[in-house]
């Protein structure tokens, strides 16, 4: 466990994190998907308003800029509209579960059943993006997931107790992103598809 004041370092990267993939995105050179961005912008801000009726501490501000950069990057989206990445069926069928999702949790009333089902959400909302890393890693840029692991993990050492409701959120977006941030700096996808496609001797 580390000093609460350290959730603002968490916070810096998660603002230098954002400061280059919008900067990537006005230039053309990122194109978010907007199914998980905009899903993603509604869970962070959504999770910010309970965690500060629960009193949280200085760790929901960790997950207020989980909602701020989200919605910060959908706008930039809109600069270029070559800048955006085309969306499919899987991208709408992914954002239609995430919406069922969190309307199951503004519903629920048992609070861990209320808890997985938004985490369900957050999740599938990131799916569409997964699967965009794995077909055209050039499309994304990886920083913003490195650092937006980083900073989770931080945000989870500076809890003063370790409890479901604050670890599972954080925790599960370290791990998500820093997947993430590996499928598209490694560039996985198309490593896998070129040793397929390789001649044997």
């Amino acid at each position: 466990m580390i000093d609460p004041r350290f959730v603002y370092l968490a916070i810096a990267l998660s603002a230098l994190g954002a400061t280059g993939y919008i900067r990537d995105t006005l230039r053309g050179l990122t194109a978010p998907n907007r199914v998980t961005w905009a899903l993603w912008g509604l869970e962070g801000l959504l999770a910010f308003g309970v965690e500060s009726q629960q009193n949280v501490g200085l760790a929901r501000w960790m997950t207020l800029a989980l909602g701020a950069v989200p919605v910060l990057v959908l706008a930039a989206s809109f600069r270029d509209r070559n800048a955006v990445w085309r969306l499919g069926a899987f991208d709408i069928v992914c954002g239609v579960i995430s919406v069922a999702g969190i309307v199951f949790w503004a519903l629920v009333h048992e609070a861990t059943v209320a808890l997985v089902a938004f985490i369900a959400a957050d999740q599938v909302a990131a799916l569409p993006t997964f699967r965009k890393s794995w077909l055209a890693p050039e499309s994304e840029t990886h920083w913003v997931f490195f650092l937006g692991s980083a900073n989770c993990v931080i945000t989870v050492l500076t809890l003063t107790a370790f409890t479901t409701a604050g670890v599972l959120y954080p925790g599960v977006i370290a791990v998500s992103d820093l997947l993430l941030a590996l499928l598209i700096a490694v560039r996985l996808g198309p490593r896998w598809r070129s040793s397929r496609q390789a001649p044997t001797a």
